[in-house]
C-alpha cells in the first residue's frame, strides 16, 4: 500500500476514560473530519461507554454534509444567532471503529478492535467479566482473559508497562497469529526516531507489523491545561505539585495525516499498517440489531398471546360489554402492533405489571403508548383511553422505526421486588439497567477545578454562592466576581474560570438510571458490557438512555413513586376498617365533593397539586371533571407558562375570551384545551400541521423536547418553525407563542398521556383525603419521606379535618401509624414508633411483638423485647411511656438507669422484687413549652400547643381593649439591633383584634 493511503487513528482516548481524556468523542469526530482522517477508533480504557456518542456524531456529520452538498434542508437550518459548527467545513466523515484499550492487572496494554459483530460480542463478554468480578468503577482483566476472548479482533500491543511485557506479547502473538500489531507512538522527547527504529526491529523479530498512532488524549492542543487539571483531580493533588505527572507539552493530540507521515517518515510502513487494520475492521455499531424478548409460548405466538390477553382484559374492563368505538380502537391498535412487530414489547410490560399485581404492588403505567386501549385492557394503566385526544398512530406509527414508550410507576418501597423479578425472569445475562452519565455541573466544577488550581476554600465558596440554575454557569460573569470582592483580572483566577467553563459537561463517572431496563432475547453481555452497580444485586450497562435510543434498543422504565405507596396503604386501611376493596380503577368517579375540596385548594398531601403554585391555581381553575385535572397537572409547567398559555386558557374557560382556533386543522388538535396548546403532543402536532414539518423533522423535534434534556437545542428549529407557520397563514404572534411553549418543553415538557396518568393519582389521593382524611394522613405518614410537607404539617392538617390524633404509646403503638376505634363510632389516628427520630424499624417491631398484655414499666420493655438502652432513651424522649403514668423526665431517668445488653446476674434479683431498689428520684416537671420543644426534638412534631402560643403574649400588646377605632398608647422598646422603636396599636374594626397603625424609630 502506498505511503499516501488514507490514514487511520486507531487508539484515541476520550473523556470517557474518566479524568484522563480531555475531549468528547464528538469533538474527535468533528476534528477528524476537518483533518481528513479516514478512520477513527475511540478506544477508552477498559470501556466502550463513549463510543455511541462518536457514532451518533458521525451520523450527524453525514446528514449535515448531505444538506450542504444538496443545498436543500434535510432538517431545520440553524438560526442566524447560532454559529455554524466546524462540522459543516469537514472534508470527509471518518469511519468510526468501536474498540477499547484493555489494561490488564499487570499493566499490559492492548487496543482491542473487533473485526466483525462476533468479535464485538467477545469484547463485551471480556469487559463484562472484568467488571463484574470487582466493585463498581473498577475492572480486573488478566492476560488469560485476553487469550480466551481475543479471537476475531485486531490486537494492537502497546510497548512498555510491566517488565515482562514482551513475554506477554509473545503469548498473545502465539495464540492469535495474524491479529497482532505493535503500536509506535511518539513521546516528543527527542528520542522518537531511535525508539521507532528499535521497536520496528522488535516487531520484525516477533513477526508482527509496526502500527503508527499518535495515541491522542485530546482533540486539540488547547486542552493541555484541562488534561493536567483532570490529572490533578484524579490523583488528589494540586496542578502545581504534579511534577512528571503533568504533560510535558500539548503534542499528544489528534494529528493530521501529513503530520503523522512526517513524524513516522523513518518507518512509513507503520502508517500503512494502520490503514490496513482499519480496512479489516468492518464492524459498525449499526450492526447491533436488537431483538426484543420473543415473549412467545409453545402454543401461542406473541401476537396471538397479546390478542388473547387484550380481549380477556376487555371483558374485565367492560363487564356489560365494550362500546363499539372501543372495540374498533382495540382492533385497530392490535393490527398496527402486529404489523410493526411490537407485540413482544407490550407483553414484556404486561408480564412485569402482572407480577406486581400478583404481589399486591400498586403500579400505574404512563407514556406515549400507555393510554392506549391495549394497555387499558392489559391493566398497565387505569386511565380510560377515551380521556385523551391523541390517536394511537402519533406514538406507534410506521414512520417511526422504534418501539413505543411505556413507563410504569411502582410503589417506591417495593420497586426493588419488581427489579429483582426482572433479573430472575430474564437472567442477568439478558437484563440490565441503563447507565446515567454524571456530568460536571457548576458547583462540582468550581469545587474540583478550583481545588486543583489551588484556590482557597473561601474563594470557592464565594464563586459557588453566585451560581443560579442547575446546569449552567450563570452568575460567574466577570462583573459578578468583582461584586463579591474577587479580581477577575487575576491570572490564576482567570485561568481557573476558563478551565471551569471547559470542563462543564464533561463526564465525571457513570451511575445507574432510575429504572430504565434493557431486556434482550439473546445475551445482553454480547450487545453491550454489563457491570456491577453501586447497589447490591444490581447490574448495569455502560450506555445511557440517549445512547440506546440512538441504537434503537428497547428500554422499559421501572420507576418508583411515593404516592403509589401511600395509595396502596390507604386502600389496605379502607378494606381493613370499612370492608371496601378499592383500586385505582374502582374508585367512585367524578365525585363533586372531591372537586369542591380541590377548588378550595384544600390539597395538602394530594399528589401533584400540593405545591404552593398549584394551590394558588386551583381556586381559579375550579376543576369539575377528570379532564380538568389532566389540564391542571400539565398547565403549571415551564412549557405553558413560558409560552404564556396559562392566562389565555383561564380567560377562555371563564368565558371572558372567545374560544377560537387558528384553523380547522389545528382546531382538531386544540379542541379540548380551548384552542390553547398545553401538551407536548399538541406542540408537535402544531409543528407538523401548522409549520409543515416532515416526520423526520418532527421526530428530531420530539427528541429535543425530551424531559430534562441536558443537551441539544430546541432553538435550532425556530427559523424553520416560524417560516412554516407564516407560509400557512398563521398569525406571527400565535406562532411566536407556540414556539416559546416548545422551548419551554425543551426544559420540561408534559405530554397529555403522562398528565392523564398523573391526574388519576390526583383524583385518587384527593378522593381518599375528602372521604377518609384520617386514613389518608395515616397512609401519608407511613409512606414518608415523600411530597412537599413534613409529618408535623400532615398531622396538623388531619386535625383540622376533624381527625383525632393520638400520641405514641408504648402499649398501643406499632411501627407504622395505625387507625383505631375512637370509642364514638369513628376512627382515631395512633402515631407509630416510626415517628421517633433514630429509632430503627427492627426494634420498633420487636417492641410491638413482645408486648403481650402490655408493659407495666420501662425496665420491662428492656427485659421482654431485648432492645438496647439507647432505644429506651429514644422512646422516653418521645414520651412513649406517658400511658404508664411516667412523665418524660421520669421515663428518661428510668431509661438511663439501665445499661448493657442484658441484666447482670448480680442484679437479677432486683428485677424479680428481691433486694433493695434505688431510691425514687423527685425530678422537676417540664413546663408546657419545654414539652413542646422536646416533642420537636424527638419527633419533629407535637400534639400539644402550637409553639407560637407560648410567644403570643409577648408579641401582643397588653391591657384592656379600647373602643372601636381608638388609638392605643405607643410602646417604646429596644429591638434586636439596639434601635429604639415606637409603635402605636389600634383595635381592628373588621376582625376585633389589634393592628399596628404606626411605627417610628
Amino acid at each position: 500500500m502506498s505511503t499516501h493511503a488514507p490514514f487511520a487513528e486507531l487508539s484515541v482516548t476520550s473523556n470517557f476514560t474518566f479524568l484522563t481524556g480531555a475531549s468528547h468523542p464528538e469533538e474527535y469526530v468533528d476534528r477528524a473530519g476537518l483533518l481528513g482522517i479516514g478512520a477513527l477508533a475511540v478506544a477508552d480504557e477498559n470501556s466502550v461507554a463513549g463510543i455511541v456518542r462518536g457514532y451518533t456524531q458521525a451520523k450527524e456529520l453525514r446528514r449535515q454534509i448531505a444538506w450542504r452538498d444538496a443545498q436543500e434542508p434535510i432538517g431545520p437550518p440553524r438560526p442566524d444567532h447560532i454559529p455554524k459548527p466546524p462540522s459543516l467545513d469537514v472534508t470527509t466523515v471518518p469511519r468510526l471503529i468501536p474498540g477499547a484499550r484493555i489494561v490488564t492487572d499487570q499493566g499490559f496494554q492492548v487496543t482491542w478492535l473487533p473485526r466483525d459483530r462476533t468479535a464485538w460480542g467477545r469484547l463485551c463478554r471480556l469487559l463484562t467479566e472484568g467488571r463484574t468480578r470487582v466493585q463498581k468503577g473498577s475492572c480486573l482483566i488478566r492476560l488469560d482473559d485476553l487469550l480466551e476472548w481475543g479471537e476475531g479482533a485486531e490486537l494492537l500491543v502497546h510497548p512498555g508497562g510491566p517488565s515482562d511485557w514482551k513475554g506477554q506479547a509473545w503469548q498473545l502473538i502465539a495464540r492469535f497469529p495474524g491479529q497482532c500489531s505493535l503500536v509506535l507512538s511518539p513521546r516528543y522527547d527527542g528520542q522518537d526516531t531511535v525508539r521507532f527504529q528499535t521497536l520496528a526491529r522488535l516487531a520484525g523479530e516477533m513477526g508482527i507489523p509496526p502500527l503508527a498512532s499518535a495515541r491522542p488524549m485530546m482533540h486539540h492542543g488547547s486542552r493541555r491545561r484541562l488534561a493536567d487539571v483532570m490529572t490533578a483531580i484524579r490523583t488528589g493533588t494540586r496542578v502545581d505539585d504534579l511534577g512528571r505527572a503533568a504533560l510535558a507539552n500539548a503534542e499528544q493530540r489528534l494529528r493530521s495525516p501529513s503530520e503523522l507521515r512526517r513524524i513516522f517518515e523513518e518507518v512509513p510502513s507503520a502508517i500503512d499498517t494502520a490503514a490496513q487494520v482499519a480496512v479489516r475492521c468492518t464492524f459498525c455499531l449499526s450492526e447491533l440489531s436488537y431483538e426484543y424478548p420473543s415473549e412467545a409460548t409453545e402454543t401461542e405466538s406473541a401476537d396471538q398471546r397479546l390478542h388473547r390477553l387484550a380481549h380477556e382484559g376487555l371483558e374485565w374492563r367492560y363487564p356489560s360489554g365494550a362500546p363499539d368505538h372501543v372495540m374498533r380502537l382495540l382492533a385497530h391498535e392490535l393490527t398496527l402492533i402486529g404489523k410493526l412487530g411490537y407485540a413482544p414489547y407490550f407483553l414484556t410490560v404486561n408480564d412485569i405489571v402482572a407480577f406486581a399485581r400478583s404481589r399486591g404492588i400498586l403500579c400505574q403505567g404512563r407514556g406515549s403508548a400507555a393510554n392506549s386501549v391495549v394497555c387499558y385492557c392489559l391493566g398497565v394503566t387505569s386511565v380510560s383511553p377515551e380521556i385523551g385526544t391523541m390517536v394511537f398512530e402519533r406514538f406507534v406509527s410506521e414512520a417511526r422505526d422504534e418501539p413505543p414508550d411505556i413507563d410504569v410507576d411502582f410503589e417506591h418501597e417495593r420497586r426493588e421486588e419488581v427489579i429483582q423479578h426482572i433479573y430472575e425472569r430474564y437472567g442477568r445475562h439478558r437484563a440490565g439497567l441503563c447507565a446515567t452519565v454524571i456530568h460536571y455541573r457548576g458547583k462540582r466544577a468550581i469545587r474540583e477545578v478550583g481545588k486543583a488550581m489551588g484556590l482557597s476554600d473561601d474563594t470557592l465558596a464565594a464563586l459557588s454562592s453566585q451560581l443560579w440554575g442547575f446546569f449552567g454557569v450563570n452568575g460567574l460573569e466577570a462583573h459578578r466576581m468583582a461584586e463579591i470582592g474577587l479580581d477577575p483580572t487575576d491570572r490564576r483566577l482567570a485561568q481557573t474560570m476558563d478551565l471551569i467553563f471547559q470542563i462543564i459537561g464533561f463526564p465525571r463517572h457513570l451511575s445507574q438510571h432510575v429504572g430504565g431496563f434493557v431486556i434482550t432475547e439473546g445475551r445482553l453481555d454480547e450487545l453491550v458490557p454489563v457491570e456491577n452497580a453501586a447497589m447490591d444485586d444490581r447490574t448495569v450497562i455502560c450506555w445511557d438512555k440517549d445512547d440506546i435510543d440512538s441504537l434503537g434498543i428497547l428500554k422499559v422504565d421501572v420507576l418508583a413513586l411515593g404516592m403509589l405507596t401511600c395509595l396502596r396503604k390507604a386502600f389496605t386501611l379502607i378494606e381493613q376498617h370499612h370492608r371496601i376493596d378499592y383500586s385505582l380503577a374502582t374508585l367512585p368517579p367524578e365525585d363533586p365533593q372531591t372537586y369542591a375540596m380541590l377548588s378550595r385548594a384544600d390539597s395538602l398531601g394530594v399528589f401533584q397539586v400540593e405545591s404552593r403554585a398549584q394551590m394558588n391555581f386551583l381556586p381559579r381553575m375550579k376543576p369539575k371533571t377528570f379532564y380538568d385535572l389532566v389540564i391542571e397537572v400539565a398547565i403549571i409547567r415551564p412549557g405553558p407558562i413560558q409560552g404564556d398559555m396559562l392566562h389565555p386558557y383561564l380567560r377562555r374557560r371563564e368565558g371572558k375570551e372567545a374560544v377560537t382556533f387558528p384553523s380547522d386543522a389545528l382546531g382538531r388538535v386544540l379542541g379540548k384545551t380551548l384552542g390553547v396548546p398545553l401538551f407536548q403532543e399538541q406542540a408537535m402536532q402544531i409543528a407538523i400541521i401548522g409549520a409543515n414539518f416532515t416526520p423526520d423533522e418532527a421526530d428530531r423535534l420530539r427528541r429535543a423536547l425530551a424531559t430534562f434534556k441536558k443537551h441539544g437545542n430546541v432553538s435550532e428549529f425556530r427559523t424553520r418553525f416560524l417560516r412554516g407557520m407564516r407560509e400557512n397563514g398563521y398569525d406571527a404572534e400565535f406562532a411566536e407563542r407556540c414556539f416559546a411553549q416548545i422551548e419551554g418543553f425543551g426544559s420540561y415538557g408534559f405530554p397529555e398521556s403522562h398528565a392523564a396518568s398523573f391526574a388519576l393519582l390526583v383524583y385518587a389521593s384527593a378522593w381518599i383525603k375528602r372521604h377518609h382524611p384520617g386514613i389518608f394522613a395515616c397512609a401519608l405518614l407511613n409512606a414518608q419521606p415523600m411530597g412537599f410537607y413534613a409529618p408535623a404539617q400532615i398531622v396538623r392538617d388531619a386535625r383540622e379535618h376533624g381527625v383525632e390524633v393520638r400520641p405514641i404509646c408504648i402499649n398501643a403503638s406499632y411501627w407504622d401509624n395505625v387507625m383505631e376505634p375512637d370509642g364514638r363510632g369513628s376512627l382515631a389516628l395512633r402515631l407509630g414508633f416510626r415517628q421517633i427520630k433514630a429509632l430503627s424499624e427492627e426494634e420498633g417491631n420487636w417492641i410491638a411483638a413482645a408486648r403481650g398484655n402490655g408493659y407495666p414499666e420501662v425496665r420491662d420493655v428492656w427485659r421482654r423485647a431485648g432492645v438496647s438502652p439507647r432505644t429506651l432513651r429514644l422512646l422516653a424522649e418521645g414520651d412513649a411511656f406517658a400511658s404508664l403514668g411516667l412523665s418524660r423526665r421520669d421515663a428518661i431517668w428510668a431509661a438511663k438507669g439501665i445499661s448493657g445488653p442484658k441484666p447482670l446476674p448480680l442484679f437479677a434479683g432486683d428485677m424479680d422484687g428481691e433486694g433493695g431498689m434505688e431510691p425514687a428520684a423527685h425530678l422537676p416537671q417540664m413546663t408546657a413549652g419545654e414539652e413542646v420543644v422536646e416533642d420537636y426534638v424527638a419527633m419533629r412534631m407535637t400534639l400539644r400547643a402550637h409553639p407560637m402560643s407560648f410567644l403570643r403574649a409577648r408579641l401582643t400588646p397588653t391591657g384592656p381593649m379600647p373602643p372601636q377605632g381608638a388609638l392605643l398608647s405607643g410602646r417604646r422598646f429596644g429591638d434586636a439591633k439596639g434601635l429604639i422603636r415606637s409603635e402605636a396599636w389600634a383595635k381592628d374594626e373588621t376582625t376585633g383584634g389589634l393592628k399596628c397603625v404606626s411605627v417610628r424609630e
